[in-house]
């Protein structure tokens, strides 16, 4: 009695699903509401899966490629070519060493592009696009044809860069025009503001674009698709909401859908009415939602999660075409929804308008912005410089980011990102106390936004995470610098004293 509400079969890849025309054949519907969408500045990507059909396993109907060259479309087992290579999880894989398969995706894509006119492509578990025999290639014949194609030369290009196969865990190994689906990034964001031990360095790598993956042959941080969310899994209500998956209603018996979520329920399983917990939640989104739109990388927010969209804890609702899983447009009206709403609003206006949290280039402080300063810096709650100590310190809760960059009207950005994912509150010293921030955001108190702040701290409440702003000049910025440098030279001589005293 369940239902495909997801929408589509991998048959033929020049069909488009009949559910989203009003009749058979009324492709200028589609023309037209991508052309709308065009006029409204709204690009549109169109997920495509090539790497298996819905063929199945050697035991499924046959439908369209197994019926006209099974051997060349599909991928045999060598020991034994009656069995299915099933790197997809799904009962098969297309066979990307041969031309014709090749070919007929490149056909596919383009007739996307020049009828459809859609502006790129999302490639569902896009590893098995690079396999050469039974390893990922990145220059695999696919990937150069495509890269090479006039007709695609354009676009954009995203992978899921993985599969279940042998070596399938490839991100950051494709070719350099492509995003990439970074699950580090969604993993490590979900562990540290749960509370996990050892997370303070992935996630600190994460903010910065996750150079560590990304920042070769020339990428760019936008080459890291950074989420928290997508469509597999939990909603972001669900995900502070569930401490486990709820599918009963896809009847498999609770076993679909991943076991490893990274979530936390706050102290109550799904729906409550305690408003503690509920502001919790409320918070825990937050943090999310501004460590997303605050790290570099290229951001995806999952429709719904601005308004907060529930599946009552399923988190594969693939069948459920029901208002399980439907969007509930009713949210955003109600008082916890425009809330919700609001904030993200303000969010994606600060990264538009702050080119610090949207950076085109890895920031490796090997950039020195006035004498003395270099364009990152990592900072613990005192104000000093995180050392390699700190950073092995498993059950560090705190982290201090400053980023520097000088603007086209020699004014000087500066950006902070004070995380405190600890159960308590924590003053933080800020490394260049002598300049006039200003309170961006702050998930404990939501409400406030642009707020100057004249203190040379700031106290970040119990899981919590705040975005603080300065714009000064050059002089200012290099006489705040000196007057630190000063200062903890200070500080030093007066902890060595100290030291001396207590050895005597």
């Amino acid at each position: 009695g369940l239902t495909n509400y997801w929408g589509y079969n991998k048959l033929g890849y020049f069909a488009l699903e009949a559910a989203y025309l009003s009749a058979p054949g009324a492709l200028h519907e589609m023309k037209w509401a991508i052309k709308q969408l065009h006029a409204a500045g709204i690009e549109v990507l169109l997920d495509v899966v090539y790497n298996h059909t819905g063929e199945g396993s050697e035991l499924g109907p046959t439908l369209s490629l197994r019926g006209l060259d099974n051997a060349s479309y599909y991928r045999l087992q060598a020991e034994d070519p009656r069995f299915y290579v099933n790197d997809a999880g799904c009962g098969n894989v297309l066979d990307f060493t041969h031309p014709r398969v090749i070919q007929m995706t490149l056909d596919s894509l383009r007739y996307w592009v020049q009828e459809f006119h859609v502006d790129g492509f999302r490639f569902d578990l896009s590893v098995v696009l690079g396999r050469e025999l039974d390893q990922f290639d990145p220059g695999a014949g696919f990937f150069d044809a495509l890269l090479q194609d006039p007709v695609l030369a354009g676009v954009k290009l995203i992978a899921e860069p993985w599969d279940i196969g042998p070596g399938g865990f490839q991100v950051g190994n494709h070719p350099a025009r492509f995003g990439e689906w970074n699950s580090e990034f969604r993993d490590a964001l979900r562990r540290y503001w749960r509370g996990d031990e050892n997370q303070r360095g992935i996630y600190a790598a994460c903010l910065q674009g996750s150079a560590h993956i990304f920042d070769w042959r020339g990428r760019k941080p936008w080459a890291s698709v950074n989420f928290v969310t997508a469509h597999d899994g939990f909603t972001l209500h669900d995900l502070v909401s569930y401490q486990r998956k709820h599918n009963d209603a896809n009847g498999e018996g609770n076993r679909d859908g991943s076991d490893h979520s990274y979530s936390s329920n706050g102290g109550v399983e799904g729906i409550t009415d305690d408003a503690d917990i509920l502001a919790g939640r409320a918070r825990s989104k937050r943090n999310l939602l501004t460590a997303l739109l605050c790290a570099h990388g290229t951001p995806m927010l999952l429709a719904g999660d601005e308004f907060g969209q529930t599946q009552l804890g399923n988190n594969n609702a693939y069948c459920q075409d029901n208002p399980l899983a439907w969007l509930d447009w009713r949210l955003p009206q109600t008082d916890a929804g425009k809330n919700e709403l609001t904030f993200v609003q303000r969010l994606l206006a600060l990264r538009r308008a702050t080119p610090l949290l949207r950076c085109d280039y890895f920031q490796h402080a090997q950039i020195e912005i006035v004498p003395g300063l270099l364009d990152v810096f990592w900072f613990d709650e005192s104000g000093a410089e995180l050392q390699q100590h700190d950073w092995d310190n498993p059950v560090a809760r705190l982290l201090g980011l400053q980023r520097v960059a000088a603007r086209a009207d020699d004014a000087i950005d500066i950006v902070l990102l004070l995380s405190n994912s600890d159960s308590a509150a924590h003053i933080f010293q800020l490394p260049l106390p002598n300049l006039s921030y200003r309170i961006a955001i702050d998930t404990h108190e939501p409400e406030i936004a642009e707020v100057p702040l004249p203190e040379s701290a700031f106290t970040v409440a119990a899981n919590s995470l705040v975005l603080l702003i300065a714009t000064v000049t050059a002089s200012d910025l290099q006489q705040a610098v000196q007057a630190q440098g000063l200062l903890s030279q200070a500080l030093l001589a007066k902890e060595s004293i100290a030291q001396g005293d207590e050895h005597e």
